[in-house]
């Protein structure tokens, strides 16, 4: 049957369904959904995990998944970085069409199964432990980070951790957001119109505050009242290993802390498309009976999101100036999952006379799994497209919504020998925006 065209719709995990679990199904299931990928083969560039399946069948005796070990589809579950482009863009195969093709769920269910078996590493889970880290981190910040930059130090790591010794890694801080940041006084009576609560998100706390300060002066520059929580990490780390059930605790703690603030009225506003796209999506699929869940997915916007739904009542704040040269701005595989249009790039075209170059393509980042020594070179090699797409655009400010995404790309141009900028968050830049308005 021919592929439809209506928007993909997300099916529940089905968690509690002992099917779910059952390691007879999921063969059944991988067999059935990778049949019909090989019958289409559409998304053979999109990432590792298609060429790998379709060379494993290539290669088996009668050219058909007959004939195909279940053992090799572990490499295959293993390539897969969950961005949620096949089903997004690609597969005209997904749900609601008969044929309901969810290959990262498909490759996540596997994950899950495997993590309940207790056959994660003990290493790979711990660096999962993102609040851990974090706050371990930050009593010595410098340090940690002038260490990381040494050679000895990342051979023991890659030896002791699995990191890749060239991988470039995120910089910590020692006073994350949530200790920086004081809650301004109700600037205007503009003010009261909108009310959010901003998700600090745990990259965003511990990596990278300045990213949280430009989204909350923006938000205070344009009159919204503002709150700041970060009550945990949403668990998109935990999700990509398969620790799902965890996860679903997860989900269902912070919407009941989150619940009092959209009772006030605020939307639930995220700094991290990852982090927006679980909670819109991911946490209703792991909890979906839950109101609390539930409300908060309806409640939460991305940054980008949120700033063009202000530009687009007509309420945005006067003051925006150029910024010189132009931007190249990369759009995140959560970023487009979300279903919400390019608002990275949209926002960034809110700026006067300045030029804003879109890339479309996947950095090859994959979260944690880029960094891992078995997955660096892959990563490198699937964000070769878009580094080029960067390079070419030539302009001296690079954004990144997503940001290991914008770590890793500004690490491939480098490494094809061209110079890149540090990318910025397309806040942050928004916010320099502004900044070079203030007294003019």
């Amino acid at each position: 049957m021919e592929g439809g065209l209506r928007r993909p719709k997300r099916e529940p995990l089905g968690l509690e369904d002992p099917a779910f679990w059952d390691e007879v199904a999921l063969d059944a299931e991988m067999r059935r959904q990778f049949d019909v990928c090989h019958g289409c083969r559409r998304c053979f560039n999109l990432c590792d995990s298609f060429p790998r399946l379709f060379d494993l069948i290539d290669a088996a005796e009668t050219m058909e998944l007959d004939s195909v070990s279940s053992s090799g589809f572990r490499d295959v579950v293993g390539a897969c970085t969950l961005c949620d482009m096949c089903f997004m863009v690609s597969c005209p195969y997904v749900p609601p069409h008969e044929f309901r093709i969810d290959f990262p769920r498909l490759m996540l269910r596997a994950r899950a199964i495997e993590f309940r078996k207790g056959n994660l590493p003990w290493r790979d889970r711990q660096l999962a432990e993102i609040d851990r880290n974090g706050r371990l981190a930050a009593w010595a910040a410098g340090l940690l980070n002038a260490l990381l930059r040494q050679r000895p130090v990342r051979l023991l790591m890659e030896w002791f951790a699995g990191v890749h010794r060239s991988a470039d890694l995120p910089r910590y801080v020692w006073r994350p957001l949530v200790r920086r940041w004081r809650a301004p006084p109700l600037a205007a009576e503009a003010s009261r119109r909108r009310k959010a609560a901003v998700y600090a998100t745990c990259f965003v706390n511990y990596n990278t505050p300045a990213v949280g300060e430009a989204a909350l002066s923006v938000l205070e520059r344009n009159g919204v009242d503002t709150v700041l929580k970060y009550p945990r990490c949403c668990g998109m780390p935990q999700y990509e290993q398969g620790d799902v059930e965890r996860v679903r605790d997860t989900a269902i703690r912070t919407a009941r802390e989150f619940a009092p603030l959209i009772n006030e009225g605020r939307t639930v506003v995220a700094l991290t498309p990852s982090c927006a796209l679980m909670l819109k999506s991911e946490w209703p699929a792991l909890a979906p009976e839950d109101p609390d869940v539930g409300r908060l997915a309806a409640n939460t916007r991305d940054i980008d999101e949120y700033v063009m739904e202000i530009a687009d009542a007509g309420d945005l704040a006067p003051g925006l100036r150029p910024l010189e040269g132009g931007v190249t701005v990369h759009l995140a595989c959560h970023s487009r999952a979300q279903n919400v249009g390019p608002k990275a790039a949209q926002m960034l075209r809110l700026i006067p006379e300045t030029k804003v170059t879109v890339v479309e393509r996947c950095s090859g980042h994959g979260g944690i799994w880029g960094m891992k020594k078995r997955w660096f070179d892959t990563a490198v090699k699937h964000g070769r497209n878009a580094a080029n797409a960067a390079i070419r655009a030539d302009h001296p400010h690079l954004a990144a919504a997503c940001p290991l995404a914008g770590l890793h790309l500004s690490q491939s141009m480098r490494l094809k020998g061209a110079p890149a900028p540090s990318a910025r968050h397309p806040i942050e830049l928004v916010a320099a925006s502004y900044q070079r308005g203030v007294g003019r």
